[in-house]
């Protein structure tokens, strides 16, 4: 069986992009490999945020994704965090990343642009520790985004170059984790682009059935279609992609009649698409809240994960440790 890992952010929350996009491929990957999920809180301390709510995303995190579907009895899910061997095997992965390769990765030069007032050590070595986060389990794929590939090339070039130096076979080399024609793109609400947090275009899985309604009536539109047949700009086609994903195909297939003989009404066209999202939504934000409010049960998941992901760990850590001829006197 294939192990996969992959990483949660542990800021911000799940939106419909997220859901019908990487999350519903998780739900269905837990049945086919043995998966280890975790919520990168190391990750975020680049961005040094407030230490008052750090717990507090972390634990609203875990309860979306529990809520939406993720299952402790099928996955190992886990606070990073709660794992120190990765920030041992992070230092010494150090050992065998060089300032140069790290200095030319994309994703650093674009934060040193956005955020010259803080390029830290830790945003430096980001990869550093995506890399140890991977190799640790011995992970042979990962789910990844087109701008994570970049890191997944150089955690491969890590477990080469480690495997090389000291003559061993010891890690694999995990490649990307292809959901093919299964991975959807969720436009936002705003008329171009996906749904995403910083564009503020999304609707997210806690939002009330209200805040819904309002942001989808609040959708980007135009005059409506003049000719028969003519093609939907990307606005409107954006709807019809959403529509799809949340309303059955007659009701589709009604509306998309309507575009095609100019009788669409926009305003029903929306209505349509707000109630089937809340339809959608209000029973994934019941079973979030239910989740969220059950400390007892969310400390239970968090403390199981910590100690399922800790036994491979400690395992790869203490190989590495012997490779590298650290030894216990």
């Amino acid at each position: 069986m294939e192990k996969v890992v992959s990483g949660i952010r542990s800021t911000g929350n799940l939106h419909l992009g997220n859901y019908f996009g990487a999350l519903k491929n998780f739900i269905k990957m837990q049945d086919d490999a043995d998966c280890l999920f975790f919520i990168a809180d190391y990750h975020s301390l680049t961005t040094h945020p407030d230490p008052t709510q750090l717990n507090g995303n972390v634990r609203n995190v875990l309860s979306e994704y529990l809520g939406a579907g993720l299952s402790p009895e099928k996955s190992t899910i886990f606070i990073q965090s709660d794992m120190p061997e990765v920030a041992e095997l992070y230092l010494l992965l150090n050992m065998h990343a060089y300032i140069g390769e790290l200095e030319r990765t994309s994703s650093f030069k674009d934060k040193v642009r956005q955020h010259s007032e803080n390029v830290n050590a830790g945003l430096l070595t980001y990869p550093v520790l995506m890399a140890a986060d991977i190799l640790i389990h011995r992970a042979t794929q990962v789910p990844v985004g087109k701008d994570q590939e970049q890191h997944l090339e150089m955690t491969r070039q890590y477990a080469r170059r480690f495997n090389s130096k000291y003559g061993v076979e010891f890690f694999p080399e995990p490649v990307a984790y292809n959901f093919g024609s299964e991975l959807v793109k969720v436009p936002g609400l705003d008329g171009s682009g996906k749904m995403g947090k910083s564009t503020g275009n999304g609707v997210y899985l806690v939002d009330s059935d209200a805040d819904i309604r309002k942001k989808v009536m609040k959708a980007v539109t135009d005059g409506g279609p003049t000719e028969k047949n003519s093609t939907p700009p990307e606005a409107i086609e954006n709807l019809f992609t959403i529509m799809s994903l949340v309303s059955t195909p007659e009701i589709l297939s009604q509306f998309r009649g309507a575009y095609a003989d100019c009788s669409i009404r926009y305003g029903d066209f929306k209505k349509q698409i707000a109630e089937d999202m809340v339809t959608t939504v209000a029973p994934i934000r019941e079973r979030i809240f239910e989740v969220r409010s059950n400390e007892k049960y969310l400390s239970e998941v968090a403390a199981h994960g910590a100690q399922k992901a800790r036994q491979s760990a400690q395992a790869t850590v203490s190989a590495v440790r012997e490779i590298m001829g650290i030894k216990r006197f």
